[in-house]
């Protein structure tokens, strides 16, 4: 038999995807209370007792130290502090025979039920930033879950020092098991693109100033088109244009081809999912 002199390429293929991207911007944060309120005595003195624990809650009213204000001379009854909002007692500095001033605090009360994130935003980023963008937030407590937040409150201004800008999210599902004090990394959600084509980065082949793909023709031989390349995130590429959705491309053995290389198909990869979820897991 006579065989084909011309070099046959075995290649992998997928098909180009129409679908979302999202683009994000990857921070890491600290689980706060929305509310947290020091309790001071209102007259210096002697500690005489600690009412609560720490990690305890408390209602408003509730007492949570007695101060004596009585000096040499003059003997007083011991001041109740009470709480003047509910929550959790998260600070608790003081204890029983210490001296306090008016301006020592004697515990911190947190909301507990309204936590939120805060972060700082690197300042080449701060143009990104505004309320409502979505999040998602993952705790090395619950290395599994994803929790879903969204930014709340952006600062009008950038730290000097740092150079950087803080953001607060709050949480806008489950947050069970969440506690004051957690790490959080948050992945900040600035660009969701709708209905665009997309492709596995590695099946773009760039050749000085040309970008392009090689396009199975008819499972046998390619055809090399030149695209043009959008947003990339985590190996993703937007192609806004020279693809159409559905068309075969090389994503493996794509190197040595030329335009109208003969290729044998070994392998078709599904394509990328319509739509986009961030990360993957990836750093």
């Amino acid at each position: 038999p006579q065989h084909d002199k011309e070099p046959v390429f075995a290649v992998s293929v997928t098909p180009a995807v129409s679908g979302r991207l999202m683009s994000y911007l990857e921070v890491n944060g600290d689980i706060e209370s929305s509310s947290n309120i020091d309790v001071y005595a209102e007259k210096a003195g002697e500690v005489v007792s600690v009412n609560v624990a720490l990690g305890q809650y408390v209602s408003e009213g509730q007492t949570i130290a007695r101060v004596d204000p009585s000096r040499p001379g003059q003997r007083y009854v011991p001041n109740p502090v009470t709480a003047p909002i509910s929550g959790m007692i998260t600070s608790l500095p003081v204890r029983v025979g210490a001296t306090v001033s008016m301006t020592s605090a004697i515990a911190r009360i947190s909301r507990t039920q309204d936590l939120i994130i805060t972060t700082n935003v690197a300042e080449r980023f701060t143009g990104l930033m505004h309320t409502g963008l979505s999040a998602e937030v993952r705790l090395e407590a619950f290395p599994e879950v994803i929790f879903t937040a969204r930014v709340s409150e952006v600062s009008p201004v950038v730290d000097p020092v740092t150079r950087s800008m803080t953001v607060k999210l709050v949480f806008t599902g489950n947050r069970d098991g969440v506690k004051t004090g957690m790490f959080a990394e948050v992945r900040i959600i600035t660009t969701v693109k709708n209905n665009i084509i997309k492709i596995p980065l590695q099946a773009l082949v760039k050749r000085g100033e040309q970008q392009f793909v090689f396009v199975a023709k008819d499972a046998q031989s390619v055809e090399k088109r030149e695209v043009v390349s959008g947003i990339e995130v985590d190996n993703k590429l937007e192609i806004t244009k020279g693809l159409v959705a559905g068309e075969l491309i090389v994503v493996e053995g794509q190197r040595s081809l030329g335009d109208g290389s003969k290729i044998r198909v070994i392998r078709e990869i599904p394509g990328l999912p319509a739509e986009d979820t961030i990360g993957g897991g990836e750093k």
